[in-house]
């Protein structure tokens, strides 16, 4: 519950911090412009806030390891989702209303989550998980965007050091193997979910592990 208040909070300040010229730069998001991943985080923002309040007495489903469908093909920008993002995202025209609705709602998910009871089982995407399994998917979901964010925004705060590995630690089992220690977490996460392409070295030290990457998360 604290990795998701840490990671999250980080994320949106990063956002408050950008200068109107950053939401016309690309993102780490193919297709996307910074803009459109601050509209894609309004939607997830919403989406935890309608999980959070949509309880049940089912059995778990999925914990925060099985959450993450992993898709054959990267994205390429031409789901017909992620152009709608892109038009919501030009609707708002001016970048701080983009701000503004982000720290709203974004505030809103943020305070759902620290009331909220890990125990508690909830629904999502037809699935059921408990609050605790949910939120600790968040982690990696906000610590990977945070990354997207920053991808070609060199004066931005990257995401938290504990936020990195936390998240590390999830897409390793995620994958079912540990990266190569020699790797630093934010490597291991771009690398892993094929953010950045690996190296030579870096493909020689996978090893064996490198025809699982990359893991397309959704």
């Amino acid at each position: 519950m604290d990795h998701f208040s840490h990671s999250w909070t980080a994320l949106r300040t990063a956002v408050s911090e950008l200068a109107d010229e950053d939401f016309g730069r690309p993102s780490g998001c193919t297709g996307w412009l910074v803009r459109d991943l601050v509209c894609h985080l309004i939607i997830d923002a919403q989406d935890v806030l309608i999980t959070l309040v949509t309880p049940t007495d089912k059995e778990p489903t999925r914990d925060a390891v099985t959450y993450w469908d992993i898709a054959e093909t990267p994205p390429t920008g031409d789901d017909p989702l992620d152009a709608l993002t892109v038009r919501l995202a030009a609707a708002y025209g001016e970048p701080r209303l983009l701000e503004l609705h982000l720290d709203d709602v974004g505030s809103a998910a943020g305070r759902a989550a620290v009331l909220a009871d890990p125990d508690q089982r909830v629904s999502t995407r037809d699935e059921v998980l408990t609050t605790g399994d949910y939120l600790s998917a968040y982690v990696l979901e906000w610590t990977l965007h945070h990354l997207d964010l920053v991808a070609h925004l060199p004066h931005a705060e990257q995401p938290p050091g504990e936020c990195l590995t936390r998240s590390r630690e999830l897409l390793e089992r995620i994958a079912g193997t540990a990266f190569p220690s020699a790797f630093s977490d934010r490597d291991a996460l771009l690398i892993g979910t094929g953010r950045r392409a690996a190296t030579a070295d870096e493909q020689a030290a996978l090893g064996e592990s490198a025809v699982k990457l990359p893991l397309v998360l959704g």
